[in-house]
């Protein structure tokens, strides 16, 4: 069922597609890859295999298209629901400690991705 209550985001958020890997930020080598669902300046919406608590933080490293390198961050999980029962969530991250090359790099690509549609 989709939120049918009142938009509380600060940034406006692209639909798109980017691959991220995550793991718990305690947890080394559990790493998982997903994709992105949507982003915006202040975080995003990837599918996760597991429900993860709010308050969590997650070692992040997305792809965008406008570098090669991928951008490394830590974004705190705000709600993790299931979509699929036992097998897939729809996880919401706020975005933590983000640099200002990397912002800049998150702004360009919401930005392109606004204007393309």
């Amino acid at each position: 069922m989709a939120y049918a209550g009142p938009d509380r985001r600060k940034s406006p958020r692209i639909s798109a597609r980017f691959i991220v890997s995550y793991r718990i930020m305690d947890e080394v080598d559990n790493v998982d890859i997903s994709q992105t669902k949507n982003m915006s300046m202040g975080g995003m919406l990837i599918t996760t295999n597991k429900k993860f608590d709010s308050g969590t933080n997650l070692a992040l490293e997305i792809r965008l298209p406008f570098d090669p390198h991928p951008i490394i961050m830590v974004g705190k999980v705000i709600d993790s629901r299931e979509i699929t029962k036992g097998l897939i969530y729809d996880t919401r991250l706020e975005f933590l400690a983000v640099d200002e090359k990397h912002r800049k790099l998150i702004g360009q690509t919401v930005e392109y991705y606004l204007n393309k549609s």
